[in-house]
């Protein structure tokens, strides 16, 4: 990688709302402009064709840096489930078929998980920035447990039925600024913070 520079803007390769709000929440602090691929109506869907988050990952922030010559970051999360052998993992979006949505995943992973009694998960975060020095990856786990029903009404994905270690609420009963302190998501993009704090201006 080469001489790194600290960047004025940086777009998350995303469109999703939700993903945008947290992350935007989290970067706020390090005083750099956060754009998101909402900002850039000529982007494409990228095609989630990879094996793994990070193959993912880079495949959303190597569109977005070259569509953008901006310094771009994108991340995939998935949901590893011991007892289904770390699946939905990078399914975790589309567990239900092609137009799936939060609920219907939600209810498959319940319907698949009614007879077992090993309830741990863990959701695994991979975020991976791109700029014209090249490219990093971040990682950030969360564990915890499926729960037997949903709770909460916050969040997104499957949050209404996973209950981090440590915690008695789910992540969907938790407020952004809760979840954003020990979410898989948030110690990936600390990570990410940590870094960019590291790079002399």
């Amino acid at each position: 990688m080469k001489q790194l520079k600290r960047p004025d803007t940086i777009v998350l390769a995303s469109r999703n709302s939700n993903k945008i709000e947290e992350l935007h929440a989290i970067l706020r602090e390090i005083g750099i402009k956060i754009k998101s691929s909402l900002d850039f109506p000529q982007l494409n869907e990228v095609e989630e064709t990879a094996d793994t988050l990070e193959g993912n990952a880079y495949l959303k922030a190597l569109y977005t840096f070259e569509s953008t010559g901006l310094p771009s970051l994108a991340d995939d999360t998935g949901l590893e489930v011991e007892a289904l052998n770390g699946r939905p993992g990078v399914k975790s979006a589309r567990y239900s078929g092609e137009k799936a949505t939060y609920k219907s995943n939600m209810y498959k992973l319940l319907e698949e998980m009614e007879l077992h009694e090993n309830r741990r998960a863990q959701f695994r975060t991979s975020l991976v920035y791109i700029s014209e020095e090249g490219s990093l990856v971040f990682h950030g786990v969360s564990k915890g447990v499926i729960l037997r029903e949903p709770k909460g009404d916050k969040g997104f994905g499957y949050d209404p039925v996973f209950m981090p270690d440590g915690m008695d609420k789910t992540f969907a009963e938790l407020s952004a600024e809760e979840k954003n302190k020990i979410s898989h998501r948030a110690r990936a993009v600390q990570e990410f913070v940590r870094f960019i704090k590291s790079i002399k201006k």
